[in-house]
């Protein structure tokens, strides 16, 4: 499904159906019932947590299935090492979870700049964003409807695989056919 997902990706990203000068990053927390691999308690009860990237059309770029214990900012790597196409986002938006100067300076040196208001407790003199690019915040909406997008899908919108690997195999395929509605209007 990867690799299919991938040769997707790629082939809309030279028809120049993407736009990764601004992307969204968000996770959804999906409850696993039955358990299995990659699932992690929470206070919602057990889970996964399916990190994505996506685009200004609200198509994904990166994705990757994680156990729902670890928070989002600490995953915010390996769902940028999983991204489908060819070049990173320019920047990435998110939401509070995200503002962390370490994940900042870390997204820097892969040439990625981190979008994310101030969390509440951060201290006046410690503050680094810019308040013109947060404007770029307000259409954080798009990630949203990404999820949306993906909780169609029954077999998405709760998980009752036991491998992890099968269930990672249901949200690329769901991933597969958005590409592929994006395709057919090319």
């Amino acid at each position: 499904m990867r690799r299919i997902l991938v040769t997707l990706a790629h082939d809309l990203e030279e028809r120049g159906g993407y736009d990764l000068s601004e992307c969204y990053i968000d996770a959804m927390f999906v409850p696993a019932k039955k358990g299995g691999d990659c699932v992690g308690p929470t206070k919602r009860g057990k889970g996964t947590k399916i990190m994505a990237i996506a685009d200004v059309t609200s198509l994904p770029v990166g994705l990757s299935v994680h156990s729902a214990r670890p928070h989002e900012s600490r995953l915010v790597d390996a769902v940028v090492e999983e991204c489908h196409t060819d070049n990173l986002p320019e920047r990435l938006i998110g939401d509070r979870a995200y503002d962390s100067d370490t994940l900042d300076a870390d997204l820097a040196d892969r040439g990625i700049e981190m979008i994310a208001p101030h969390r509440r407790n951060r201290k006046p003199e410690n503050k680094t964003q810019d308040g013109r690019k947060l404007r770029r915040y307000k259409r954080r909406w798009r990630i949203e409807r990404f999820f949306a997008w993906l909780q169609t899908f029954r077999r998405v919108r709760t998980r009752d695989e036991w491998r992890a690997a099968n269930y990672v195999g249901m949200v690329q395929l769901a991933c597969i056919i958005f590409l592929l509605r994006e395709l057919s209007r090319f």
